[in-house]
């Protein structure tokens, strides 16, 4: 392996939920400094505008059910750069602390001694929120919010009927694949059927999507056309979400047509 005198520092950086208009300044200034990106397959294309001329773009995408890299090999991969003395910027959609595997990266690469930092930004699943038109939190309808991803290490679920007793605004990852099972667990578990629901597909993108109804519907968004990558929400701060068409679904967002802002 190819060592240099110094080794590289890598940084852990979110591009957001796909607008480029959401990265921040932050991220927009080391990803114009690093030698080399190793690219998620979430991350917008639209951002490469601010690499370097020069810099090496590498993707190692990991999307569930796809052919992709191994996260051993992605963790090996910025190490070779960093010991090879090259400054690396690990991009991940969304956050990277959030979902994104960045606190193993973090403690693999610090564990070979190579400084990494955290560059924040901002998940999906607060844009997805925003394109609906509601907040997350609502002193009336809902005290807090748990972002929640519905595969875990072991590929079972999380604890619903602790989630249900929470009272707090759920946000779901990578939950599409499940959609029956989370309607099922959540209703089992005390959650009202009626509870307002909504999942929003590519949050933030020209091609975002959307749908909403009620928890008992939720399978509906499916036979809507919606597909991951995608975030669900369950919560009562969904019945303020915006509503222009009783029976809109599936409604592009109004930006990629250029009428008026068509939300579910």
């Amino acid at each position: 392996m190819e060592r240099a005198t110094q080794p590289g520092k890598v940084w852990l950086v979110g591009a957001g939920p796909g607008s480029a208009d959401l990265l921040t300044l932050r991220a927009a200034r080391v990803l114009g400094q690093v030698d080399v990106w190793l690219i998620d397959d979430l991350v917008g294309e639209e951002i490469h505008q601010h690499a370097r001329p020069d810099a090496v773009l590498e993707y190692v995408g990991k999307r569930g059910g796809r052919c992709s890299m191994r996260q051993a090999d992605i963790n090996e991969r910025a190490l070779a750069h960093a010991l090879a003395g090259r400054s690396v910027a690990r991009v991940k959609g969304g956050d990277p602390t959030l979902f994104g595997r960045g606190g193993e990266e973090l403690a693999y690469l610090a564990a070979h001694g190579i400084e990494v930092e955290i560059v924040n930004g901002l998940t999906s699943g607060m844009a997805a929120a925003q394109s609906l038109g509601v907040g997350l939190t609502h002193r009336d309808f809902g005290h807090g919010v748990t972002f929640v991803t519905a595969h875990t290490a072991d590929d079972g679920g999380p604890d619903w009927p602790a989630l249900c007793a929470s009272g707090t605004t759920l946000v779901i990852y990578m939950g599409m694949s499940r959609l029956a099972d989370i309607r099922d667990a959540l209703c089992r578990a005390g959650k009202p059927a009626d509870t307002p629901a909504a999942v929003v597909m590519n949050a933030s993108r020209v091609d975002e999507r959307q749908w909403c109804g009620s928890l008992a519907t939720l399978t509906d968004a499916l036979d809507a056309g919606l597909a991951s990558p995608a975030i669900i929400l369950v919560g009562g701060v969904l019945a303020h979400a915006r509503h222009p068409q009783p029976a809109a679904f599936a409604l592009p967002l109004a930006h990629a047509t250029g009428d008026s802002l068509a939300c579910c």
